[in-house]
């Protein structure tokens, strides 16, 4: 497992000596060792090494990793290239293209909104293959929880998109009024008609940026 380094360090790295740490390594580490765990064990931070504490802008979370072959690179939502544009995926460009004019893109590779600083983070950070959430209450869990706080004890603004249930309960760790907490159903097929389409949390995400003397978030991501 790749470490945190930097800031993100002095802000977490207290969580590595914790018991709940040291029981979740042993776990994670054997995972890899015994199965085919996704993402690729020195892709598991890429979120944070990605985007700087100092540089965040942007928090989206998503859940667990994909766990199908060649999909999951630690950033949530994102694929690689060369890999289907997964169905949440699909539904938030679609969002995009309505709320900004974004063009669909034809890959799925978010690497270019994690440079400018949007914090793309999976609440568990791996899964083994081919089966949903079976790293759920490991660990990952507290450990993500402590990475949001580190996020919301940053004083300047930064803009929460919370969508679905289970990203909205982490509302609950953030207290700071400079941010924007932005909540929606989640995009996935299941349920993105029901309020995730004409949430425009894009727009309203870069009128905050900008309203705060920020860069707004270049949404666009090109064809490869």
């Amino acid at each position: 497992m790749s470490m945190l380094t930097g800031e993100w360090l002095d802000a977490v790295g207290s969580e590595f000596k914790k018991d709940y740490y040291k029981d979740l390594y042993k776990f994670v580490l054997n995972e890899y060792n015994n199965y085919t765990v996704y993402p690729p064990a020195d892709d598991i931070f890429n979120a944070m090494h990605l985007a700087p504490l100092n540089k965040v802008k942007v928090v989206i979370l998503g859940q667990d990793p994909y766990h199908e072959p060649g999909q999951a690179h630690g950033l949530s939502f994102s694929v690689k290239p060369g890999i289907q544009t997964p169905p949440s995926l699909v539904n938030i460009y679609k969002e995009l293209h309505d709320d900004l004019g974004c063009k669909i893109p034809n890959n799925g590779y978010l690497t270019h909104w994690a440079e400018q600083g949007v914090l793309l983070l999976n609440t568990i950070l791996t899964v083994r293959a081919h089966q949903a959430f079976s790293h759920k209450d490991k660990g990952w869990e507290t450990f993500t929880d402590a990475i949001i706080s580190a996020v919301d004890k940053e004083d300047r603004p930064i803009v929460f998109m919370l969508w679905g249930s289970p990203a909205q309960k982490k509302a609950a760790l953030l207290s700071n009024p400079r941010h924007l907490v932005l909540k929606a159903p989640h995009p996935s097929p299941l349920s993105a008609y029901r309020g995730f389409f004409g949430c425009r949390h894009f727009s309203k995400c870069n009128d905050f940026l900008v309203k705060n003397g920020c860069e707004p978030i270049d949404w666009q991501i090109a064809d490869i």
